[in-house]
């Protein structure tokens, strides 16, 4: 069993958990991700990692009641366990020092994005983090983007913090200041993905994003996520998750990542959880 060393409040909605799995923590690098099944009676979900503390031999995943099972997650305490915890899945970030860098992270992808900024800090680069949320109550990771970041800009939806506006005001904000970026991470909603790299194309600049496809085995092995890049059929589980967001068909993703939003729904409203505490 895994258990849940640490529970944390991070937002409404949002949970942070830090889980004793050390046959993952020893093997995980950034930008991958595991599969949780809370009990025999629960579904199978994939979640990034936000962090991992090898000596430790923990894990740490931010969970969003999006639906039924991720809402029982979130209910889940300290000393409650998980009863299977497989990682790590998919490919690691390619890390290297490439200059400047822009580390964008949009509400949960803020998690995802961390020990992608940490990696790419640690190898000399200067790290510069966009913050996107609705509203500053709903920013979470604030502090520890600070603490992987040489520059962090923030951008919230009402302006209640930063710069009024989207992630792509945000990164707008620092090329006007005339600073050359190399290359951008971008990681949150598909539809915010997808309004970085159309305002990237143009400029040129490479864009990595991070796809969150409907997922089942994590192995390639049912082609559930599949997603088209470059006019080719790619997995997201083995092939990604990260890719070049330029070649990315964010129409298709998005449309596929809608096509059990309705059962989603149903199933939270006949459960514990209730569509009034969901986040859609």
């Amino acid at each position: 069993m895994y258990r849940i060393m640490k529970r944390k409040q991070l937002a409404p909605s949002i949970v942070l958990l830090e889980v004793e799995a050390p046959a993952v923590a020893a093997k995980v690098e950034p930008g991958q991700f595991v599969i949780v099944h809370m009990d025999e009676h629960s579904e199978r979900i994939p979640l990034t990692v936000m962090d991992f503390n090898r000596e430790r031999g923990t894990i740490t995943i931010v969970i969003q009641d999006v639906g039924y099972s991720s809402c029982m997650i979130n209910l889940m305490q300290e000393g409650s366990a998980f009863q299977d915890f497989v990682g790590p899945l998919g490919s690691a970030s390619e890390i290297e020092n490439l200059g400047t860098v822009v580390c964008i992270g949009g509400g949960l992808g803020i998690a995802p994005v961390h020990p992608i900024a940490r990696a790419l800090k640690a190898a000399g680069n200067h790290v510069i983090s966009v913050l996107g949320s609705r509203s500053a109550d709903l920013l979470i990771l604030e502090e520890e983007m600070r603490a992987v970041s040489d520059e962090v800009v923030i951008a919230t939806n009402d302006g209640s913090l930063g710069v009024q506006g989207f992630v792509t005001d945000g990164l707008a904000h620092i090329l006007a200041q005339g600073t050359k970026v190399n290359a951008i991470w971008a990681i949150g909603p598909m539809i915010m993905m997808k309004a970085v790299v159309e305002y990237t194309r143009p400029l040129g600049i490479k864009t990595i994003v991070s796809l969150n496809p409907i997922m089942v085995d994590g192995t390639g092995m049912c082609g559930a996520c599949r997603v088209s890049v470059g006019n080719e059929t790619k997995f997201a589980c083995v092939d990604g998750p990260e890719f070049d967001g330029h070649l990315v068909d964010f129409d298709l993703a998005m449309q596929r990542l809608n096509y059990y939003k309705d059962e989603e729904n149903r199933a939270k409203a006949h459960g514990m959880c209730g569509i009034e505490g969901g986040h859609h």
